[in-house]
């Protein structure tokens, strides 16, 4: 029985749902990449890395190629950047929004004593 859309979308989105995941297909936007290249730039350790590539891999979401002793890592789908790209579009728009609400609330005066209305008393 195959699986709901929904149910293989869930999981891309989590094959996607790791910092370190992120940084490397953000890198690999710029063409393919060694693990030795991907290290200094990505913050972990060779073997931590290696774990995330291989996530990413197994849900074909990257792709690899032999040049001599190295393994060249490369997006399989360029569509993947259009993705980051919208995630992050919305999240500055929702980070925009939030910081509007907080110049606003920072114009408030929560100092002011409200006044009694005396013609009720």
């Amino acid at each position: 029985m195959a699986r709901p859309i929904y149910q293989v979308k869930a999981e891309f989105f989590k094959t996607l749902g790791h910092p370190a995941r992120i940084r490397v297909l953000e890198l690999l936007r710029d063409g393919e990449h060694s693990v030795s290249d991907l290290i200094p730039e990505v913050g972990i350790e060779a073997s931590h890395l290696s774990q995330q590539l291989a996530v990413l891999r197994r849900a074909n979401v990257v792709q690899t190629r032999k040049e001599g002793t190295s393994v060249l890592y490369s997006a399989t789908d360029p569509r993947i950047f259009d993705l980051l790209e919208l995630a992050k579009a919305i999240l500055t728009s929702s980070l925009a929004e939030s910081q509007e609400l907080l110049a606003e609330l920072g114009d408030l005066d929560f100092t002011a004593t409200p006044t009694r209305d005396r013609s009720s008393s």
